[in-house]
């Protein structure tokens, strides 16, 4: 009750520029996640239709993690030259039209074009909006928003698993990527309703030459930015080795159909949810590396019960605990990474060094 209460007041001291920056930032990795899991639940029909194995088609995922530092990188480095906005806008536009031109792929090479394509917007987006988000909020509401904020990845999941089950049986895989397009429409909220970073506006004051300043900042912090390259390298082997592949488990090895693999993918994301939100938040008393060995340490003994529990409902509930534990430890991700970056690459360190984790 004292946590609940205390998050309710985090919620209250937000003014509204504050606000609609956190829910378009939020709304913005959300919906990039939602891009990239719909094709994780269509992998099999896909492969059909282009007359390839699963295990090709699965290149189309390691080809969009393998482009997304590219993307981190590009603009990352628009974002602190131009400020996080205009940057931002420009990269949900872009994974909108990469997913649009999903959906009409006419081969499996051009598919493979089109998600590295993707990729590239996709590992953009993420450095932005945590800049964005974490520069904008009070000191003391980071360590909650931090964990909601990551969570935009697990509602994307759950956003994608709906929509799945609503579309996929009337419209099939190409139709999920024609929705797939819907996020650009949420542009036209950033542009109307989202302020420039005022930390980027501060620092833009206090900068001469751009160039100068970031090679500087990457000379001086390079064993930083090793030590967060290796962290992310374990979170996304955490957090893809858990959910990519988990839907083509569920229906190959499991044999379960439409219904119970999205309803699965609904309460994993719920999972997710329920622990970035209240871990983020507990890291603000716990600390930020103590609550990321505690999830850590307890997912690794869920594993049994999460893959190889005998029955749905004990598969569902292992799942569940799963994700709690993993996003549980994402949800610090965002704060810690934005609390450990130099100012003057705010906008490309954390998500340059997130994205070539998943190398």
């Amino acid at each position: 009750m004292k946590h609940a209460v205390e998050a309710i007041r985090l919620f209250k001291l937000l003014n509204r520029d504050q606000r609609n920056t956190f829910v378009a930032c939020f709304l913005g990795w959300a919906l990039d996640a939602f891009d990239f899991f719909l094709l994780t639940f269509v992998i099999v029909p896909m492969a059909r239709d282009f007359s390839t194995s699963v295990a090709d088609l699965s290149y189309a995922i390691t080809i969009t993690l393998a482009m997304r530092p590219v993307g981190a990188f590009i603009f990352g480095l628009l974002g602190d030259r131009f400020g996080r906005r205009i940057p931002l806008m420009t990269d949900i536009i872009f994974y909108s039209l990469m997913e649009l031109l999903t959906a009409f792929s006419p081969n499996y090479t051009a598919l493979l074009i089109f998600r590295a394509l993707y990729g590239i917007g996709m590992g953009g987006e993420w450095g932005l909006g945590a800049s964005l988000a974490m520069e904008t909020l009070p000191t003391q509401a980071r360590g909650l928003f931090s964990g909601v904020l990551q969570q935009g990845y697990a509602f994307g999941y759950l956003l994608a698993a709906v929509v799945y089950w609503l579309v996929f049986p009337l419209f099939g895989w190409r139709g999920l990527f024609v929705a797939g397009a819907l996020p650009a429409l949420l542009v036209l909220y950033i542009r109307a309703r989202v302020p420039e970073s005022p930390v980027w506006l501060r620092q833009q004051h206090a900068m001469g030459d751009f160039w100068k300043q970031v090679l500087f900042v990457l000379k001086r912090h390079w064993a930083l930015f090793l030590y967060v390259i290796l962290l992310m390298t374990a979170f996304n082997a955490m957090s893809h080795g858990t959910q990519d592949m988990y839907q083509t488990f569920l229906g190959e090895q499991r044999h379960y159909g439409v219904t119970q693999k999205a309803t699965t993918g609904i309460i994993y994301a719920f999972g997710a949810i329920c622990g970035g939100t209240i871990v983020g938040h507990l890291s603000q008393k716990w600390g930020r590396r103590r609550s990321i060995v505690l999830c850590c340490v307890l997912g690794i003994v869920l594993i049994p019960l999460w893959v190889f529990s005998p029955g749905y409902t004990l598969l569902v509930i292992g799942g569940f605990a799963m994700q709690f534990m993993v996003q549980g430890a994402w949800g610090i991700v965002p704060v810690h990474l934005n609390e450990l970056s130099p100012d003057a690459v705010r906008g490309t360190f954390p998500g340059f060094a997130y994205q070539l984790g998943n190398l």
